[in-house]
């Protein structure tokens, strides 16, 4: 049996940092690995013939030669899941869907999949394996009891191509104890914490390490659900550390509590972890108690985030925005409060219900559900929840320029100097070669810092040249953080009022004169529609169109996604051989945007122009039939 795992594309968000990951990083695609998925192959049957392809990193096969496709996805994941479902279907594969999205709202895959998978997979996957090799497999499977991590066996870490990724990932331990009323954590895991035993650790590292892969995300959701165990961990990674060397750097998610706690601080030191994400989300412990996120109104939040510093791990954190006793104040008390921090990595997010939480009901029950924005990426400019405290529109004008603000190259550097006055000895020393971090200093240089003009370098030098070499590797990964971030605001958080529509309507106006013989000769189609809050270009290629076409809608194409948050969708009909290449170097122009780039290309020309889905969003359509 044939069976091959994909894991959709995300769009694009802070999470992706994809100008470090381009620009900056050698040889890397994206930030993490499907853990998932390495597990879901873990608990096939051996005498399948499993595959992992994550389209993040790499194009899809579009004809696989397989049995059964398995797609997961989270819940932004969900629109690029649903298209691969359908396409796999409509081509003869046994599809199954299934990941965190499909557990909270199998609903949505009922006419997408052959079967939906439901909840933790540890045993009904195998269940759903035996049933397929008998003949006669389920349209359901829903796990509805208590999963024992024991049962969980090592991920099959040799079908990732974990070189292309700049960490590898593990889980020891699901659910948390807390209550917050916006998360689903607890809805899919539960509140009590399960843990693996650390002989399983130990033959991840093992596993890792043979593999020659050092830097380590445990993706628990809050790695200190249950501090005791919590602490057992930590004893048993600094011995496993002591004993080979310090191979590995670790970081993790946990509650900022675990900031009270001075032997958890000492032993994820010891143990070698260089960060820690925390979910702050706002430093108005009024508000916090109010979405039931008790546990950070222990304590100041700057006085926690500073006794990680004190032990040299380096802090990420979310931030929320658009509680119910938020006002427009607010976006000033977390501006301060990120600044002062010093907390580069800081994703401020709008709040959004998340199907079958408490804060969905509660929003739903009062009316405040905007069911035009379905999408639950809060790192987007809009969410799905009415505001109580100011107007929408106000309010998403509002979290535009918060990350502006923020962006600047003065308060990137800003912040690492307030960082850095509290900063101990860091952990955090760099995960990469000699030669490598020499590659990325030289790119952070000569493509971040350098076009950044004077200013950008003069505010560089202010948080180097002052620090003690010990602190350069974190100065400079906190620069890389900041620009990656910036660069995404700078081509996603784009006003689309009149003066930018102008702008784009401009370039679009260029390019159809440009290209008018093609246009009024048929062999090409344009179409602009100045829609909010995404204006759209269309272009469809028909036949017989020269290079000039092709270089010119590179050009003018590219300078319209620059001026605004439009999106283009480029149709392929038909092409000859002799524009394959002229085709293709428009592509690579492209490339740049190539997350609000749609390539729809008929299904004869997939051999011929191969279209990198891990770029560009391929869409796929239904094969022809005579």
């Amino acid at each position: 049996m044939r069976l091959l795992l994909i894991n959709p594309k995300y769009p694009e968000s802070f999470w992706n940092f994809k100008w470090a990951v381009d620009r900056v990083l050698p040889g890397k695609r994206a930030i993490n690995p499907p853990l998932g998925l390495a597990t879901l192959a873990a608990l096939s049957p051996a005498h399948w013939e499993v595959g992992i392809v994550d389209e993040n990193i790499e194009p899809l096969p579009l004809a696989p030669a397989a049995d059964i496709i398995g797609i997961c996805g989270m819940g932004v994941q969900f629109p690029r899941q649903g298209e691969l479902l359908e396409y796999y279907r409509r081509r003869g594969y046994f599809v199954v869907a299934g990941g965190s999205y499909a557990s909270l709202c199998p609903e949505r895959y009922f006419p997408l999949a052959d079967a939906v998978v439901t909840g933790e997979a540890e045993i009904i996957w195998r269940e759903f394996c035996r049933d397929f090799d008998a003949g006669r497999p389920r349209r359901v499977y829903k796990e509805t009891g208590v999963v024992d991590l024991a049962d969980s066996p090592a991920p099959r870490f040799d079908l990732l191509k974990l070189d292309r990724y700049t960490t590898a990932t593990l889980q020891f331990s699901r659910g948390c104890p807390f209550l917050c009323e916006f998360c689903d954590i607890i809805v899919m895991f539960g509140r009590k914490p399960r843990h693996k035993t650390l002989a399983q650790v130990e033959q991840e590292l093992d596993g890792l390490r043979r593999i020659k892969t050092r830097n380590v995300f445990f993706v628990d959701d809050n790695l200190i659900g249950n501090k005791g165990v919590a602490k057992e961990l930590l004893r048993f990674l600094a011995q496993y550390q002591r004993r080979h060397g310090y191979d590995f750097r670790f970081g993790t998610e946990a509650s900022i509590n675990m900031a009270q706690d001075p032997e958890l601080l000492a032993l994820a030191r010891a143990a070698n972890f260089t960060w820690v994400f925390v979910g702050i989300e706002s430093p108005d412990p009024e508000i916090l108690k109010a979405a039931r996120k008790i546990q950070n109104t222990r304590e100041d939040a700057l006085t926690s985030v500073r006794r990680f510093y004190a032990h040299g791990i380096d802090v990420l954190a979310g931030f929320i925005i658009g509680f119910d006793n938020d006002t427009l104040e607010t976006f000033e008390t977390q501006r301060r409060f990120i600044l002062d921090s010093g907390i580069q990595a800081a994703m401020v997010g709008l709040l959004t219900a998340l199907p079958r939480t408490s804060l969905y009901d509660r929003v739903r029950r009062e009316g405040r559900l905007r069911k035009q924005a379905s999408s639950p990426d809060n790192t987007k400019l809009g969410t799905n929840i009415v505001p109580k405290g100011m107007d929408y529109d106000v309010m998403v004008t509002a979290y535009q320029r918060l990350h502006r603000e923020l962006l600047t190259d003065r308060n990137i550097a800003r912040r690492i100097r307030n960082k850095l006055r509290f900063l101990g000895a860091p952990v955090y020393q760099g995960e990469y070669s000699r030669r490598e971090k020499l590659i990325i200093v030289g790119r952070l240089l000569g493509r971040g810092i350098l076009p950044g003009g004077p200013s950008r370098i003069g505010w560089f030098l202010a948080t180097l040249l002052p620090t003690r070499p010990a602190k350069w590797p974190l100065v400079m990964a906190d620069w890389v953080a900041g620009l990656a971030m910036r660069d995404y605001v700078a081509r996603h958080f784009v006003l689309t009022g009149e003066r930018q529509a102008a702008r784009a309507a401009k370039s679009v106006a260029a390019l159809a004169k440009t290209v008018r013989r093609h246009l009024e000769a048929g062999r090409a189609a344009l179409s602009w529609r100045d829609k909010q809050p995404v204006p759209e270009l269309s272009i469809c290629i028909r036949e017989w169109l020269d290079r000039k076409f092709y270089t010119r809608v590179a050009k003018h194409a590219g300078r319209m996604l620059k001026r605004s948050g439009a999106s283009l969708t480029l149709h392929i009909e038909s092409l000859r051989s002799h524009e394959i290449p002229h085709a293709q170097r428009m592509l690579t122009k492209l490339r740049k945007y190539g997350d609000r780039i749609s390539v729809v290309l008929d299904e004869r020309l997939y051999a011929l122009l191969p279209v990198d889905s891990s770029t560009f969003n391929l869409a796929l359509m239904a094969p022809r039939h005579p």
